[in-house]
């Protein structure tokens, strides 16, 4: 037997063999309901009002509560609490007291088994996370009935109410269990809430129970929902949940490890490139052609192959990167053949706009509601992205430059995400899951800033700032982008042909060296004939 007092966390642990009862006594006249919310890490646990578990009396996971409606003259309640896990159970548990001014969390609910249901009910997948809960009732004293649910929307019904939902963030790479029993803490109270967590969303009566939110994998975070009655100025809190969208007991998507080995391998490789053209690129022009052609096709591409075929991720981040260099080689051939400058510099230049388009939606102006409708989004996105090329059409070194340092520097920030969590990475992440999946557009892209994200973004801002100074300093008295490789070519081949005082005018052509060397490799595997005549000589 566990006894409770009123708004006091209380730490216990839970077995198979082993059933407890929990029991708060002294129960305030003044009450009308309690929540009675249990929390633990990821293993399950089963609340519920007697030891005969029935769907509409008992809840079972990770974040769970009950409500329990007083009687008049009552001022003892007991739950039920067990678990069917193998290994104990570490569980933090509170009762919560509300008067009959204060709104019910879930009093009407019709979606959910529970009578009375303050639960958030929570999923995510690897693009976003959905939350959704129960309508609340109005406030009514013990031993009176429920006001009708649906019956009229005037101000005396429960149309009034709003619903704040919030958002706190667990400390970075924090995965303890010891350490999301105690934020969860500061997740369970109004008052709490309020002062601890960010409000991200307020819902009116007649909007739908439901808010989505980008997954931010290994990085832990707590939602709740005030339900708030304007005119009483009462408040009541639903019961917390939390997720990290990962598991802990399953072995892909593993919350110990936040990125598969192909994806180091492959943001590891891209980030020794983008680091090269972030200090050279511009020098190495042709270089810099590959690792645009390289981004623009590999995007396209692997949004295509995602959205259109089953294939596993590891196939597709392969197919990805042969793509993408073929894309590169294509826009190198191109330059060199043809050595038209604007396409290629409107492409260097579209990567660069991508980037601050992306960078400009990551910000607040990313969540706004006009924003959720998929073509205002992507109309928005491609103008910010053009606009840049346009804007320095008249200075393509500085253009170059500038997309040299800032997409290069990037890269290291991707890669950094794949072995760290950190925020930054969500810039760009944000407008691939955008592509890749239908229903992001109404996620909340909402991310935490904290120590990781302090040194990214110092790491990004000096990469790119020496970066840039250093190519400007060089290409000072320099041509502003190098000649047309193939008249240089042309020409150069011309000269040999005319110039017999060239050395190089009496080297073979490329061809006849090519069957020469050949030559010379097969005769290393034919076996030398002996010499002199083979047959005996008569006496």
């Amino acid at each position: 037997l566990l006894e409770f007092s009123v708004g006091r966390f209380s730490y216990f642990e839970l077995s198979r063999s082993f059933p407890k009862e929990a029991i708060l006594r002294y129960i305030s006249s003044n009450v009308t309901f309690v929540i009675f919310q249990i929390h633990s890490q990821y293993q399950n646990t089963t609340i519920s009002f007697s030891k005969t578990l029935l769907p509409n009396t008992s809840g079972t996971g990770t974040d769970k509560g009950l409500v329990f409606i007083l009687r008049p003259e009552q001022s003892v309640c007991t739950w039920h609490l067990e678990t069917l896990d193998a290994d104990p159970v570490q569980n933090v548990a509170i009762p919560l007291s509300y008067s009959e001014r204060d709104p019910v969390p879930g009093g009407c609910n019709l979606e959910f088994d529970l009578d009375i249901d303050p639960n958030i009910y929570l999923e995510y997948n690897f693009f976003e996370t959905t939350i959704k809960f129960a309508p609340a009732n109005l406030g009514y004293a013990r031993g009176t009935d429920p006001p009708p649910c649906d019956v009229g929307m005037g101000p005396d019904s429960r149309w009034r109410l709003q619903y704040d939902v919030f958002q706190y963030f667990l400390p970075e790479n924090d995965l303890t269990q010891e350490g999301v029993l105690q934020h969860l803490q500061k997740m369970a109270t109004v008052p709490q809430v309020t002062a601890s967590a960010i409000k991200v969303a307020t819902l009116t009566a007649n909007d739908k129970t439901s808010v989505s939110f980008s997954s931010l994998r290994g990085q832990g975070v707590i939602y709740n929902v005030i339900v708030w009655d304007p005119l009483l100025n009462a408040s009541a809190a639903y019961v917390p949940v939390h997720t990290y969208a990962c598991s802990f007991v399953t072995s892909e998507g593993n919350c110990s490890s936040l990125g598969r080995v192909s994806a180091k391998i492959f943001f590891t490789l891209f980030a020794v490139l983008g680091l090269f053209i972030c200090f050279f690129g511009h020098r190495f022009w042709k270089t810099e052609l590959f690792f645009m052609g390289f981004i623009i096709v590999g995007f396209f591409f692997y949004v295509l192959i995602t959205r259109l075929t089953p294939i596993k991720y590891d196939v597709r981040l392969i197919l990805t990167a042969v793509a993408g260099s073929v894309g590169g080689i294509c826009l190198v051939a191109t330059w060199w053949r043809f050595g038209v400058l604007l396409p290629c510099m409107l492409c260097v230049g579209l990567v660069l706009g991508f980037l601050v388009s992306s960078a400009t939606f990551f910000t607040v102006l990313g969540n706004l509601k006009i924003f959720r409708d998929d073509s205002m989004f992507w109309v928005t996105f491609s103008c910010i992205a053009i606009l840049i090329p346009v804007v320095f059409m008249g200075c393509l070194r500085i253009l170059n430059i500038l997309a040299c340092g800032l997409v290069g520097s990037h890269s290291v920030i991707l890669a950094f995400g794949s072995y760290l969590y950190t925020s930054f990475s969500y810039i760009t992440w944000n407008v691939l899951r955008r592509a890749l999946h239908p229903d992001f557009n109404r996620a909340l892209t909402t991310v935490p800033f904290q120590t990781n994200d302090c040194i990214m973004l110092a790491v990004w801002g000096m990469l790119a700032v020496s970066g840039i100074t250093l190519q400007i300093r060089r290409e000072r008295g320099q041509p502003v982008f190098p000649p047309h490789p193939y008249k240089l070519w042309k020409r150069e081949r011309e000269r040999r042909v005319t110039n017999i005082l060239d050395p190089s005018y009496h080297i073979p052509p490329f061809r006849e060296r090519l069957y020469s060397r050949l030559t010379q490799i097969k005769e290393l595997f034919q076996k030398d004939q002996p010499a002199g005549e083979r047959t005996p000589l008569l006496l």
